[in-house]
């Protein structure tokens, strides 16, 4: 999941100054980790102690207070209701990495796909995207090819995955939502020809950088085998020690190399 909290971490530095350019800096100074990380690492220690996603999400919340969490999210995670609140938001899809990568059958991983949306995320939308994500990431990390990957993922959740990021780039605007970023951070991954180009490409788009870019960083993370040992260490450096003891049990648990 490294591959999602990189991607995050890079693309933080764009979220509110969008580039339509892949010739940028990955490594910025400024850059650091937001609510896509921290709730990633939820996920990943929901799924390691065997906890509830709910009350980890709200664990982790408590622990890294701002972040850059969405409105919705944050009125839940601060209050004792553990009601959903039917987004469609991509935190869902965001947060979904640890999913894909440690369960054994596509079966398992959309089933915990859902169950970890739809503690905030139940709006049929939102879950979709978690499943979506889930799942390429699954079928990357099983050795499915990019073509097999669109396939299933298009004739299964019915995204549009043929508009090439060259055109998304001229058109493309800030959108949160789970169908307005998903297909394009899974296209971006599609297009790409290693773990830095995904990043780079979803970046490139604009919008939500920093969550469109932890999308298509955990599926390449996946299918390219790893993410770059100097992008690694760029984003393990900006974690505390307790984000990185994490990831840490949770790539040995589930035999992720990097």
């Amino acid at each position: 999941m490294i591959g999602a909290i990189a991607g995050d971490i890079i693309g933080s530095v764009y979220e509110r100054h969008n580039i339509k350019i892949t010739d940028f800096s990955l490594f910025n100074p400024s850059s650091t980790f937001t609510d896509d990380t921290v709730l990633t690492v939820a996920i990943a220690d929901a799924i390691l102690s065997g906890s509830g996603y709910s009350g980890k999400l709200k664990e982790y919340y408590r622990l890294y207070p701002e972040r850059g969490y969405g409105p919705g999210f944050r009125r839940w995670a601060a209050c004792e209701r553990t009601t959903p609140y039917h987004s469609n938001g991509n935190g869902s899809a965001m947060r979904v990495s640890p999913v894909g990568f440690a369960f054994d059958t596509l079966e398992e991983v959309l089933r915990e796909a859902k169950r970890s949306a739809e503690v905030t995320h139940n709006h049929p939308e939102g879950i979709k995207g978690a499943q979506a994500v889930g799942s390429a990431i699954f079928l990357a990390g099983k050795g499915a090819s990019k073509e097999e990957i669109k396939t299933y993922v298009r004739e299964t959740f019915h995204y549009n995955l043929n508009e090439p990021i060259d055109s998304i780039r001229t058109h493309y605007d800030f959108d949160m939502t789970c169908e307005g970023s998903v297909p394009q951070a899974i296209t971006a991954f599609l297009e790409s020809e290693g773990y830095e180009d995904t990043i780079r490409k979803a970046i490139s788009i604009g919008g939500d950088s920093d969550t469109i870019a932890c999308i298509a960083g955990g599926i390449a993370e996946a299918f390219y085998g790893g993410v770059p040992q100097d992008i690694a260490d760029f984003a393990l450096a900006k974690l505390d020690d307790a984000l990185r003891e994490v990831i840490a049990v949770f790539e040995q648990a589930h035999s992720i190399n990097r």
